[in-house]
């Protein structure tokens, strides 16, 4: 294998060095914790140390060595501290209660009240007795029977007006979702 001289002496130092150790490193940190992506993490958190460091550029290349090594070390330590703290649960466990995080979530409750003025507004266009009916029933929840004598009206007349009414609304709701 041939080295171009001129190419390495231009090459930076850090590259030169994450050439050189992050495979191996990789490796180690790989046996060492539990997942790929925390590994690979590490090995760049060794290297972005390294930049970070004022000193770590006036170390012989041996003593570079061993502090990459060391803080790589180092790194994994803090992993499993971190770990007893923090679970890790991989994503396939958790997918399906993703989509209920999803009702809590601020769009959610946007479009939620965004239904809830359409109806309001929908409903101030009913006739007053299907308003009525509608705010005895589910308001409060009274039975077809109770609205029945509360209105005066027949138990009949009173279910076959509130499906209506509801059949009504449903009809609106489905039209806006389709728009």
């Amino acid at each position: 294998m041939h080295i171009d001289l001129h190419k390495a002496q231009e090459e930076p130092e850090i590259a030169h060095l994450y050439n050189t150790y992050a495979q191996g490193m990789l490796t180690y940190v790989q046996m060492q914790v539990t997942s790929q992506e925390d590994a690979e993490d590490i090995v760049v958190e060794v290297f972005l140390a390294a930049l970070e460091n004022s000193r770590f550029k006036t170390l012989p290349e041996k003593a570079k060595q061993l502090w990459l090594w060391r803080v790589a070390h180092n790194k994994i330590v803090d992993t499993y501290r971190r770990s007893k703290f923090r679970k890790n649960v991989a994503i396939e466990q958790v997918a399906d209660s993703l989509f209920e995080d999803e009702i809590h979530s601020p769009e959610y409750a946007a479009l939620r009240q965004e239904d809830y003025i359409a109806l309001h507004a929908h409903l101030q266009n009913l006739p007053a007795l299907q308003q009525e009916i509608l705010r005895l029933r589910f308001g409060q929840e009274l039975s077809c029977r109770e609205i029945a004598n509360t209105l005066g009206k027949q138990e009949n007349a009173v279910r076959v007006t509130l499906s209506r009414s509801l059949n009504l609304l449903r009809g609106i709701y489905h039209r806006k979702r389709e728009e």
